[in-house]
């Protein structure tokens, strides 16, 4: 492991460990490239700006990390979630629809577009979603406990 991965790796955990990244975002940074994201300035500023919820400049961050790269499905997962946080639905379903074209099992993707179809009150697709979590990773992890919360909450409003 070279010292750049291990500063980065001792950096992100400093950063986990103090509650400086959100849960959610967390889930997202680790599902494929920790290092990578963690090393990625506008990942990060894109984290931060979550955290802060200004949203444009977390959607504006994140277009950016996946112009220069296009495979990375974490950046696309969080550029659907801010979009998503902007009201701006069609971006917000794309970016989520590319994360998970590119890695089919990722979790965060799964989670938050499910939300993203209770919010256009898809509640079908949005079970979909929640069952391709319970294969993926069991009732017991927290993408699927958010989402089958945010379902239970969206039915209880019915």
């Amino acid at each position: 492991m070279s010292i750049r991965i291990l500063v980065t790796s001792v950096l992100f955990a400093t950063l986990v460990m103090s509650g400086t990244l959100p849960s959610a975002a967390l889930a997202d940074m680790t599902e494929t490239a920790p290092a990578a994201n963690a090393e990625d300035r506008d990942f990060v500023a894109g984290q931060r700006a979550v955290q802060d919820k200004k949203w444009s400049e977390a959607v504006e961050r994140f277009k950016k990390v996946v112009a220069r790269d296009p495979k990375n499905a974490d950046a696309f997962n969080m550029l659907g979630y801010a979009s998503r946080w902007l009201g701006r639905m069609d971006e917000s379903f794309a970016a989520y629809d590319r994360a998970l074209a590119l890695e089919p099992n990722h979790r965060g993707a799964h989670e938050y577009i499910g939300v993203a179809y209770l919010r256009v009150g898809k509640l079908a697709k949005a079970e979909e979603h929640l069952a391709k979590l319970k294969v993926i990773c069991g009732v017991g992890c927290e993408e699927y406990r958010d989402l089958a919360r945010a379902i239970a909450e969206h039915q209880a409003k019915k």
